[in-house]
């Protein structure tokens, strides 16, 4: 294939041969997709049905949640319906789409949880301004200068990739359409623009890095000079939570992405990119929800209400 404008589709890579456990990996697959849009789902309903949840920390939750569900949906289902006609073709369109909203959603997630820990950082260290610094239209441009970067970040990346000339094949080595396995398909040197342009998304991500270090580091401080042992659970009960989901986001995708050579096998490659894709959405309401007793006790009244009113009709 001479060129991009020739390929009219792509080929995933399988997770297996065998029909047994390409239905194996089908419903394996929709059980966390299910518990990933319950989980989601129940934590967004829930925040915009109690008012006393109406706070910047469960505003800045409930579009985190928006975003684990975008994300899953983006890679999850069709990996299924490939699983389950035993496929591996997606369109060329479907792929470019894939790319754009895989970037979209995930740059959108970390810059989301940049922010977020500004919010604990201001809710521990400066509890008597968090009014003022964190007002209703504030937290409203954070999150939407969050969904915007990772917006404008993914439209950029997406149309230069598909912009490369790409001459080895269509075969990628990956569930789901990347970045990363796209450009080995491209003409030799063709990828140097885009390479350029990760570094600079590299060095933004870095960035929102270091503010997540060193607001975590002046939280802990914060949080060791209160002189009750119950002032400092209910600080560290709101702080672990965050911390936890940052930690989970960030070491699986720092491992699929920087791993060495040495080590990278297709099998591998495969398992690391099924964690960072699909455990994050799945397991980030679990954590949330595990040392949150207010979120919880909402989530208790609503479930009731629920099941109130359909024993009634």
């Amino acid at each position: 294939m001479s060129n991009s404008s020739s390929i009219t589709q792509f080929l995933l890579l399988a997770f297996t041969d065998t029909r047994e456990l390409q239905l194996l990996h089908f419903w394996l697959f929709l059980g966390i997709y299910l518990a990933a849009l319950l989980g989601n789902g129940l934590i967004i309903t829930t925040i915009a049905w109690d008012q006393h949840l109406h706070t910047p920390m469960y505003f800045f939750l409930l579009n985190l949640a928006l975003l684990d569900l975008g994300s899953i949906s983006t890679t999850v289902p069709k990996s299924m319906a490939n699983s389950l006609w035993d496929s591996r073709v997606i369109s060329f369109a479907g792929c470019a789409a894939q790319v754009f909203f895989v970037f979209f959603l995930l740059g959108a997630e970390y810059c989301l949880l940049t922010v977020m820990s500004y919010d604990r950082y201001v809710g521990i260290c400066k509890p008597l301004h968090y009014g003022t610094l964190l007002g209703s239209r504030a937290c409203v441009h954070m999150a939407a200068a969050a969904w915007a970067t990772g917006f404008l970040n993914a439209l950029l990346h997406t149309a230069n990739t598909f912009s490369l000339p790409l001459c080895k094949g269509n075969a990628l080595g990956h569930f789901f359409c990347e970045i990363p396995p796209i450009l080995k398909l491209c003409c030799s040197d063709t990828y140097l623009r885009e390479l350029g342009f990760l570094v600079v998304s590299v060095c933004l991500s870095f960035g929102c890095f270091v503010f997540i270090i060193v607001s975590y580091v002046q939280n802990f401080r914060a949080v060791l000079r209160i002189p009750s042992e119950q002032g400092r659970y209910k600080a560290f009960s709101t702080c672990l939570p965050h911390l936890a989901v940052v930690s989970l986001f960030l070491s699986t995708g720092i491992f699929a992405h920087l791993k060495p050579p040495s080590i990278s096998s297709p099998s591998l490659d495969l398992v690391v990119s099924v964690l960072y894709s699909l455990v994050p959405p799945a397991v980030n309401p679990l954590i949330y929800s595990m040392r949150n007793r207010e979120l919880k006790e909402s989530i208790r009244k609503l479930l009731i209400v629920c099941f109130s009113k359909a024993v009634m009709n």
